[in-house]
């Protein structure tokens, strides 16, 4: 057994998981959302019945149909005198079994790959006798790789050089490595909310404390309450995605860039700016200024070749004044021993060619956002539908907050997708729903159709004192 969740964390976990009668099923499926995003790991060891219904405000009773729900659906095994621990997700799930031929998977914002890229395989396949006399692995990144990256930032403003530049395997293993290098445990780090999850999963592994700043689709970042978080909670790094924001698509102003970056430098604070979402702009408007700050090395920038080129290419980089790269790299052999290199050589081989993919990419993503667009306008009326420029999903909206409820059901139409609560910082967002436009136009439509169903019957299952409090604080 390898962790143990308290019945208050639970609780918090929860949020508003009093969605639908029974009671019982409904706080079943708020544990089962949980394990499914991950947020509950496999072996965690779950609050004894009283403890949790003590919590939760409910009836032992109640708890323990909860957790037999759990147990048929093999969800969690119970133990007489060791309670009950959660159990590793089956390699298909209820919801993913019914509708085998039929699942659209919307859980990972990923478009396909370019299709170009195969072919960029074969090449650098055709041309590796060199290459396979090495070792395979690079920890600071192949020179020629790093040139061309340093140059990309520098078409964008960004003058950079290549020892500037450390490549990862990933962007997510980017975050990770700032992460231990950069914090110290109960280190405050400043975070958007609603954000992306594996970041935030990465700086609290660190030991970091999070401290959200909203974000939202109609006013952008709150920018009294960052400054306000910046000067009260004195943050050692802060976490930003200022191009085209997942999930919810809005992009920095020039001045929203100047009050983050003025008021980081107050304080000392780092800037770790992810731009792996950077360069989707759908409409090929004007981008955005780069973030300049006035101190040396503070600010660190992310990149990535998942969302423009595929995700199973797994190339990201740090982009960083010299010395904090020479740490970087002496604190990595601690965790991995490199990148391989010869999706290095097909990166390298990419990025010549980097305008020509992100305006098919682009073009990709328009046909799905449009679509996705369409659909949900006309299919589900009541919900609040963005207009984003760029980017790789829509943060929609929903007319109650039912967004985990709405999930669990949707997933046994077949339609898989990650609840609004799973991109929170400090609880909340059972209102929102991230929908990708990352798959093909007719299967968003498909999805859509499927939602519309999962809406009718969630809120008809919705119990009325739910609603009427909704109602009323809406």
């Amino acid at each position: 057994m390898d962790s143990r969740i308290s019945a208050r964390t639970l609780s918090g976990a929860l949020g508003g998981w009093r969605t639908r009668e029974p009671a019982y099923e409904a706080l079943a499926d708020g544990i089962r959302l949980l394990c499914l995003d991950n947020r509950l790991a496999p072996r965690t060891a779950l609050p004894a019945e009283r403890e949790l219904a003590a919590a939760l405000g409910v009836s032992r009773t109640t708890v323990a149909a909860a957790y037999r729900s759990l147990r048929d659906t093999t969800h969690i095994e119970s133990t007489r005198g060791s309670g009950s621990v959660t159990l590793p997700l089956r390699r298909a799930d209820p919801g993913r079994e019914d509708a085998a031929h039929g699942t659209i998977d919307l859980q990972q914002a990923s478009p396909p790959a370019w299709p170009g890229l195969a072919g960029v395989f074969a090449e650098t396949a055709a041309a590796a006798t060199s290459l396979v006399a090495r070792v395979g692995y690079d920890i600071v990144g192949r020179s020629e790789l790093r040139a061309r990256i340093a140059e990309h930032y520098a078409r964008r403003g960004v003058p950079t050089s290549p020892d500037e530049i450390l490549v990862t395997t990933g962007a997510q293993s980017a975050i990770h490595l700032l992460a231990t290098v950069l914090l110290g445990r109960g280190d405050r780090v400043l975070v958007e909310t609603p954000t992306y999850p594996h970041a935030a999963d990465a700086l609290r592994q660190a030991g970091a404390r999070l401290v959200g700043v909203p974000v939202t689709t109609s006013d952008g970042w709150d920018l009294d309450r960052a400054e306000q978080a910046f000067a009260r909670t004195l943050p050692v790094l802060a976490y930003l995605m200022p191009d085209f924001q997942n999930p919810t698509g809005r992009t920095m102003t020039a001045e929203d860039r100047h009050v983050m970056v003025t008021a980081a430098e107050r304080v000392g604070c780092t800037l770790v700016l992810d731009e792996t979402t950077a360069d989707l702009d759908i409409d090929r408007g004007e981008s955005a200024a780069a973030f300049h700050a006035a101190q040396p090395g503070s600010i660190v920038r992310i990149g990535s070749l998942g969302k423009t080129v595929w995700g199973g290419l797994r190339i990201g980089w740090i982009r960083a004044e010299a010395p904090l790269i020479r740490r970087l790299v002496a604190a990595r052999s601690t965790h991995e021993l490199g990148t391989p290199e010869f999706e290095q050589c097909v990166a390298a081989a990419l990025f010549p060619r980097m305008d020509e993919i992100v305006a098919q990419r682009s073009a990709f993503l328009r046909l799905g956002r449009d679509a996705l667009v369409q659909a949900l306008e006309s299919a589900l009326p009541g919900w609040q539908v963005p207009r984003v420029a760029g980017g790789v999903s829509l943060w929609v909206g929903l007319d109650a907050p039912l967004s985990a409820a709405l999930v669990m059901e949707a997933r046994g139409r077949g339609v898989l997708l990650s609840a609004g609560p799973r991109f929170s910082v400090d609880g909340g967002h059972d209102r929102h729903l991230r929908i990708p436009f990352t798959a093909a136009p007719e299967l968003l439509t498909r999805a859509v159709a499927g939602l519309a169903e999962s809406w009718e019957r969630v809120r008809g299952d919705s119990p009325r004192h739910f609603e009427a409090r909704w109602e009323a604080v809406v």
